[in-house]
């Protein structure tokens, strides 16, 4: 199915573990083969002794002190942005890095953000509760800012605000797959006329512990602190931090404003588990339904599509329902070969509601590079799927990527425990379409 003035990806900006401030350097993180996992901060007012200790109590699985943490996520200019320090202190983290963000995915598009005020620029961000600061009922010096700061809806509307956007300003709670979900969203808000350029991404910063408590509960957690996505001897998860934000426009706006277009957006596509064997247990069912309908939504065929960047958490019960999703869509099609699959969560971790964001960015910048990552970990790939006969593949280290027809066409998933299913294709050509010099 093919869309006459289809929505394009014309600026991208990206925050991640290791220092990542930028797309340069996660580009070169990625090709590197490197993990930027690193021990738990000291600076966040986290009583890390008695997490770790707690951990070994029976009924819990041990944390590891090792996670993947935005190392800029405490530096913030309040002044650039024309907000008070007191303010600042009292805002959720995830407000700020989201705000730099967007100024900077802006940037990249060569769109000067102060050019933007009263237009119909809609803002869409992914992003979950993270806890951050003294609950509201508390009598503190930062009362009176903490209804905004730690707002999940302020998210959007904080940049909405900032930059005087004066179209939708969304902020969307699917856990894990937020990022995407705020993506699809946008893209709709496009298509329908609710916006004309549209800001669209996720952030994660975490404000306390608790999801590896809780994860630790659940014995979901990474027996030695590394994410193994698709390996057989992935044993959990491990948690991380990250933010991703990408411009979009309709392409006839994209050609007519001599923008650099990063990818076309061929489909996304968006469902739930429903009733599944738990609450926050996967669907075999529901991915599969999820994966067909992009392919037929995107108009390609299985052999076209050269990279998938898979959710790849590294749980058992995850990766397993996951590579037989993708080997009953994605398996070999008339070339005998399916898709490089992988998952940036062996270099930084899960960055949960950002995830997506940074799995988009990953598939932009190998397609502009004709380069499939490695996926790190995997000595031993996973037993749950027959990877000879299905044709799926790992990368093992920067694998060249064709292009077909002229284009690249990968795509990328994100799931949650709300059981809400992401999944978006994307073609970049071989020389990215573009009105001007790149």
């Amino acid at each position: 199915m093919s869309d006459a003035d289809p929505v394009v990806i014309v600026g991208m900006a990206v925050e991640a573990p290791g220092g990542v401030e930028n797309a340069h350097d996660y580009w070169t993180l990625l090709a590197e083969q490197r993990e930027t996992l690193s021990s738990f901060p000291d600076d966040r007012g986290w009583s890390l002794r008695a997490l770790f200790d707690g951990s070994r109590r029976d009924g819990f699985k041990r944390i590891h002190n090792l996670g993947g943490f935005l190392t800029g996520a405490g530096s913030f200019d309040p002044e650039f942005f024309g907000i008070s320090r007191r303010e600042a202190v009292a805002m959720d983290p995830q407000q700020r890095v989201a705000l730099r963000v967007s100024w900077r995915a802006l940037e990249s598009a060569q769109i000067n953000p102060d050019d933007l005020a009263g237009h119909d620029v809609g803002c869409y961000v992914g992003a979950s509760d993270m806890r951050y600061g003294p609950a509201m009922d508390e009598f503190s010096h930062h009362s009176g800012h903490l209804i905004t700061g730690t707002s999940l809806g302020v998210i959007s509307g904080r940049i909405a605000y900032t930059l005087g956007l004066a179209g939708p300003a969304i902020t969307v709670d699917t856990s894990c797959s937020s990022a995407l979900s705020a993506f699809h969203v946008a893209v709709a808000g496009l298509r329908s006329g609710d916006c004309d350029l549209a800001l669209a991404g996720g952030v994660c910063v975490m404000g306390s512990p608790g999801y590896f408590v809780e994860f630790s509960k659940q014995h979901a957690l990474s027996d030695d602190g590394h994410c193994r996505p698709y390996s057989a001897h992935a044993s959990g998860t491990v948690w991380a931090e990250g933010a991703g934000m990408f411009v979009l426009q309709r392409k006839s706006a994209a050609v007519r404003d001599r923008r650099r277009i990063l990818g076309e957006v061929l489909a996304s596509c968006v469902n739930s588990d429903g009733r599944s064997v738990g609450l926050t247990a996967p669907s075999q069912e529901a991915q599969i339904r999820l994966f067909r309908r992009a392919l037929t939504t995107a108009g390609v065929d299985v052999d076209t599509v050269g990279m998938v960047e898979g959710h790849g958490t590294g749980t058992r019960l995850g990766d397993c329902t996951e590579l037989n999703s993708l080997a009953a869509t994605y398996g070999a099609g008339a070339a005998g070969r399916g898709p490089l699959l992988g998952s940036v969560k062996s270099n930084v971790g899960h960055s949960q509601a950002a995830a997506g964001a940074l799995g988009l960015a990953k598939v932009l910048l190998a397609a502009q590079h004709g380069a499939v990552p490695a996926t790190l970990h995997v000595d031993e790939p996973s037993r749950e799927i027959d990877w000879e006969n299905t044709g799926l593949r790992l990368a093992a280290k920067l694998t060249p990527w064709p292009a077909v027809n002229g284009a690249r066409t990968g795509a990328v998933s994100a799931f949650g425990m709300s059981g809400t299913n992401t999944h978006v294709v994307v073609a970049v050509p071989d020389t990215c379409v573009e009105g001007r010099a790149a």
